[in-house]
């Protein structure tokens, strides 16, 4: 007598559902790693921009102020040669939370407070004004 058993399967077994959710959760955590450095990424890329911004309103305000020394400008004098939309000089928020201002009483304008998130002081990385 031969008696054959066949077992069909209906389902995972826990095994295969703990493993599939293993990676699930690996792959969700490697992602937020990443996320959290462009969102950094993003700031600084807007605390770029908004010095730019500031540099270029007070280029054009030295233009057609010649005789006006860097140091004796004030933040009345650029405000109308900033973009349309921008009603104040932009201030920046760091890395840490904290908002910063922007000096604009040198050329290029600088970050108040020496502000670099970066671990050197001269790898062109937030290091305008030098």
């Amino acid at each position: 007598m031969n008696i054959q058993q066949t077992s069909k399967r209906k389902g995972v077994t826990l095994i295969e559902l703990s493993l599939v959710i293993g990676i699930i959760i690996i792959l969700v955590s490697t992602s937020s790693i990443g996320i959290s450095f462009y969102k950094d990424w993003q700031k600084g890329l807007a605390a770029g921009e908004d010095l730019k911004v500031v540099y270029q309103a007070q280029k054009l305000f030295l233009a057609d102020n010649p005789t006006t020394l860097v140091a004796a400008i004030e933040a009345s004098d650029i405000t109308p040669y900033l973009p349309s939309g921008m009603a104040a000089i932009p201030t920046i928020t760091g890395l840490d939370g904290v908002a910063r201002t922007i000096t604009i009483t040198v050329s290029p304008p600088v970050i108040n407070g020496g502000y670099d998130p970066s671990s050197s002081n001269d790898d062109s990385l937030w290091d305008t004004g030098k």
